[in-house]
């Protein structure tokens, strides 16, 4: 059950009728892999640790920089060369002591990375490279583990999700194939802070609804972000029959 002081922690999520004391358990109950812990995890693991998810398992090899410090504010300056998961613990903690948090410090091969997403009811994909994207959709259609899966450079945002669980949902491979080894990432084309923050959000936000089991996931559907115009779009992704990881003779 909550405690008294869970219930004053999260009234205000509470009260709403789609999570209300239910909904506020399963996320009590609930255990969430996050991916990076940069631009896209940090509002990712602050709002799931505010929120009262109650194991949060993070994954991320890297130390703070200070360049990371425009747009990863889970992290401050005093954390620059620390671990970014060390950090983020930090900082997690001090904001609600009551989550349990499992540390991923280096860098998941492909058994651990299967260990890691069966360790947990959903996963959140915020990394910022193809081969790490990929890795972890083929851990998560293995697993059948839901995907939150978010991406972000100069002014352009998008997320969507992928649930193995569903047989109409594509997954992250039906829908970018194998990609472009080519990709540029933020340190080479730049990012704006508030547009990775802003997908983050969202990337918690989803999570939150399918870890309580409330309202329309974006499963099937992918939602472009245009930060320069204000402007949101949203395309129909179906499920590759032929994919080669979440296909009949795959999957």
């Amino acid at each position: 059950m909550l405690n008294d002081q869970e219930l004053l922690r999260y009234s205000r999520q509470i009260l709403l009728q789609h999570v209300d004391i239910d909904g506020q358990l399963r996320l009590k109950h609930s255990r969430a892999l996050i991916v990076g812990l940069g631009g896209l995890g940090a509002p990712v693991a602050l709002y799931l640790a505010a929120a009262g998810v109650g194991e949060l398992h993070l994954a991320d090899f890297d130390s703070v920089d200070l360049t990371n410090l425009q747009r990863q504010i889970i992290h401050d300056t005093d954390s620059v060369g620390m671990s970014k998961v060390d950090s983020a613990i930090r900082r997690l903690t001090a904001l609600n002591p009551q989550v349990h948090l499992v540390p991923h410090r280096t860098a998941l091969d492909e058994d651990s990375l299967a260990a890691a997403v069966s360790a947990v009811d959903l996963v959140l994909d915020c990394s910022d490279n193809f081969a790490t994207r990929e890795a972890v959709n083929a851990a998560c259609v293995a697993a059948g583990k839901p995907l939150v899966s978010g991406a972000a450079i100069r002014l352009e945002g998008q997320l969507s999700v992928f649930d193995p669980r569903r047989a109409e949902s594509p997954c992250y491979h039906c829908l970018y194939g194998h990609g472009s080894e080519a990709e540029l990432t933020c340190s080479e084309a730049g990012v704006l802070g508030p547009l990775v923050g802003m997908v983050g959000s969202l990337q918690a936000l989803e999570a939150l609804k399918l870890l309580a089991g409330f309202g329309e996931p974006l499963v099937g559907r992918l939602l472009l972000i245009d930060a320069l115009g204000s402007r949101f779009r949203e395309l129909r992704v179906k499920r590759d029959p032929g994919c080669s990881v979440c296909g009949p003779t795959h999957g």
